[in-house]
């Protein structure tokens, strides 16, 4: 992100010399980061990308995954990590909010639809439908984006979008805490994009 001084308040000359006190930067607000989605159409996430999609793994979990871009990202950005989670599956899951897909060490800033299958620069984790299978989750990629299936009704989904100053030591099939814990102190700026999908 280039920051740009859009606020430079500076106090007077002294003896010829120009004493720069109380400086300020504030940045536009149309320079912080910002993550959009071609799949999230008003406010809604496209069929495709979950239980009403036609690309499912071998234990029926639709994964083809999300496109996104980022915009505006800080200039000392080595990579980016992102988290899509369900906090309206609260209610329906045992209490507590579903994680659909985790990515760390993203280095470009635009990710295309069903790359979860097929891009090979950055790792993924796995995800909470590992919970359905009895704790054995294939560490295989076809298992690592699992798509939307709101069961009760329409649930709002977030993607987190984190730009780090680092890469993060992570192998493919890794736990979400882990990536939090090494993101922990790294995180130079976030975004949350939000779509809704309907059941």
């Amino acid at each position: 992100m280039n920051i740009k001084k859009t606020a430079l308040m500076c106090t007077a000359t002294v003896l010829g010399v120009v004493m720069l006190t109380g400086c300020q930067t504030t940045i536009k607000e149309e320079d912080k980061m910002i993550v959009t989605s071609t799949g999230i159409v008003n406010g809604e996430i496209e069929k495709k990308y979950g239980k009403y999609g036609d690309q499912f793994n071998e234990n029926g979990i639709p994964t083809y995954s999300l496109p996104f871009k980022i915009e505006n990202t800080p200039e000392d950005t080595m990579s980016y990590a992102i988290v899509l989670e369900d906090k309206d599956a609260f209610p329906v899951s045992g209490g507590f909010s579903w994680i659909h897909w985790t990515a760390a060490n993203i280095t470009r800033t635009e990710i295309m639809e069903n790359e979860s299958q097929t891009a090979t620069d950055f790792v993924q984790g796995l995800n909470s439908w590992t919970s359905t299978q009895g704790g054995n989750q294939s560490k295989e990629l076809s298992s690592f984006y699992g798509g939307m299936a709101p069961p009760d009704a329409p649930h709002l989904y977030e993607i987190h979008v984190y730009a780090l100053d680092i890469m993060l030591n992570l192998e493919n099939g890794f736990l979400y805490n882990d990536m939090y814990k090494q993101m922990d102190g790294h995180i130079l700026d976030q975004y949350t994009l939000k779509g809704t999908y309907s059941n």
